[in-house]
């Protein structure tokens, strides 16, 4: 059928068209189908339909086709129905509990990669996976198909250090500190990250403050071997771009299939050339990970998949239910992380969790005897060379090498909550205080967040401050204030915690 263009400057990720419904019926395609595009080359497009967006006769291009194709309004392109890919025939497979091969596998990732799965196709892969978790042979298999079909860093030097946080703790800065004292005792560690999605502050969020974290998978090479370590965003980079299309299909559907979820981590991991990994797997109430059991299975099922790709892993299990440090929004982690940096000074959560899982990769690294990398870590940030090695890696990725903690901007619209009685502070919402911290503006307003002032087990009196907000605008600081005070994350021995009224006095 030839069908004249109508281009759709519209982004979409993916190659889609959409064609008015009589044209559909008149070729045989229905939603979701695919058609083959003919014009100087072929491409295969999933389609979209509209009785009233676009005339018969007629076809719209999105951005992504558009490109490809290279036509204009009206020009004339020939459509022809086309196959599914055989993709889609691997996912039914999934959703009826069948394993997979190697083959059926790298085929399925590599069609994720090139955009030729609709949304609709990859939710039911994951949500498959969800219910009916992968086999350990399919699971290493994902792993290295995700790894082979992106950039990879290969170094001349080794050994490549890395590690990984699971995430769930507000807070968790640690990677401003851990990278510069590894690296400044002679290590290399490319170490890149995540913006926040549901949290507060991502490390790369946090960084970005101090220093440029765009860079591609060359550029983030040049500078590793030039200064021994980096802290950009990962997702700039064409590392096991896989990842990153199916964390936006299973975001909205609030579920992390566990083989994925080994499979994105140790993925990210292969790429880099990694060959010693520290893995941070906080535990608790309000964390991904709710206890220490699931923390074990978790932490073999990480040092499994490692020792089937060469890597060699180790697991932390680390306390949290509580907050890392006592901040929580990029500018103001980022005051406290270069406060330990410059003067030692800081929450001992925060330089305890830091100095412990460096220490474990200066063990694993080589360069300190077994037991002896707390220690080592520890001298590192006394003795000023972890601050000296992050300004070498600040000023190569383009920012001022110069900057203290006193240069960091923070929200000028501030309020205080309170504590509505005396008593010790008995709970902790972690997830509550990320939500009032997002409230507030963070991550996208660099200078929002909160500061706390007491955290759990601390004595407190009425009217003492329990945190502070931060934040860029009045009126988002309004609105988290309001929401901090109708629902509070703290819970305060002996404080009211719902008042329940009779219906005499409704």
């Amino acid at each position: 059928m030839q069908l004249k263009v109508q281009p759709i400057d519209i982004k979409v990720g993916k190659y889609k068209v959409i064609l008015n419904t009589i044209d559909a019926k008149e070729l045989g395609v229905n939603e979701g189908d695919r058609v083959r595009i003919k014009n100087h080359e072929t491409l295969t497009a999933i389609v979209d339909f509209t009785e009233d967006m676009i005339s018969p006769g007629m076809i719209g291009l999105y951005h992504e086709v558009k490109e490809a194709m290279q036509k204009e309004w009206t020009e004339s392109i020939e459509v022809f129905p086309a196959e599914k890919p055989r993709s889609t025939y691997i996912i039914k497979r999934v959703m009826d509990a069948k394993k997979l091969s190697k083959e059926e596998i790298e085929i399925l990732v590599k069609d994720i990669v090139e955009e030729n799965l609709s949304e609709i196709e990859l939710a039911a892969f994951l949500t498959s996976t969800y219910i009916n978790d992968m086999t350990d042979d399919e699971t290493e298999w994902l792993t290295r198909a995700m790894i082979d079909t992106g950039d990879k860093l290969e170094f001349d030097t080794h050994p490549i250090m890395d590690k990984h946080s699971i995430g769930g703790v507000p807070g968790n800065k640690i990677s401003l500190l851990i990278v510069p004292i590894v690296a400044a005792n002679g290590l290399v560690i490319p170490k890149t990250s995540s913006r926040a999605i549901t949290g507060a502050g991502g490390t790369a969020d946090l960084m970005e403050i101090l220093a440029p974290v765009e860079f591609d998978a060359d550029e983030i090479k040049r500078m590793t071997e030039k200064v021994g370590g980096v802290l950009v965003w990962g997702g700039a980079t064409n590392i096991a771009p896989a990842d990153d299309k199916l964390i936006k299909v299973e975001y909205p559907l609030s579920i992390d299939p566990h083989c994925q979820m080994l499979a994105s981590i140790m993925a990210k991991k292969g790429a880099i050339g990694a060959d010693h990994v520290v893995m941070d797997i906080p535990t608790g109430p309000g964390t991904k990970i709710p206890n220490v059991q699931e923390g074990r299975k978790l932490a073999r099922d990480l040092i499994n998949l490692g020792d089937r790709l060469g890597m060699d892993v180790d697991c932390a299990l680390t306390y949290g239910a509580s907050p890392v440090g006592r901040t929580i929004g990029p500018a103001l982690e980022v005051i406290e992380a270069l406060k330990v940096l410059e003067n030692f000074d800081g929450p001992n959560s925060l330089i305890e969790k830091s100095a412990a899982l460096a220490g474990m990769l200066l063990e694993m690294g080589g360069v300190a005897t077994k037991n002896q990398g707390y220690d080592l870590a520890i001298e590192t940030l006394k003795n000023g060379k972890a601050l000296e090695k992050f300004k070498e890696i600040i000023e190569i990725q383009g920012g001022n090498p110069n900057v203290t903690h006193k240069d960091i901007a923070v929200g000028e619209f501030t309020r205080d909550i309170l504590a509505p009685t005396n008593g010790y502070i008995l709970e902790l919402d972690n997830k509550r205080l990320v939500q009032i911290a997002r409230i507030a503006g963070a991550p996208n307003d660099k200078g929002s967040g909160l500061l706390l002032h007491k955290k759990l087990g601390e004595p407190i009196k009425e009217g003492d401050k329990l945190f502070t907000i931060y934040a860029e605008k009045e009126a988002k600081l309004n609105t988290a204030f309001k929401n901090a005070n109708a629902k509070p994350p703290f819970i305060v021995e002996g404080m009211l915690l719902e008042r329940i009224q009779s219906f005499k006095e409704i």
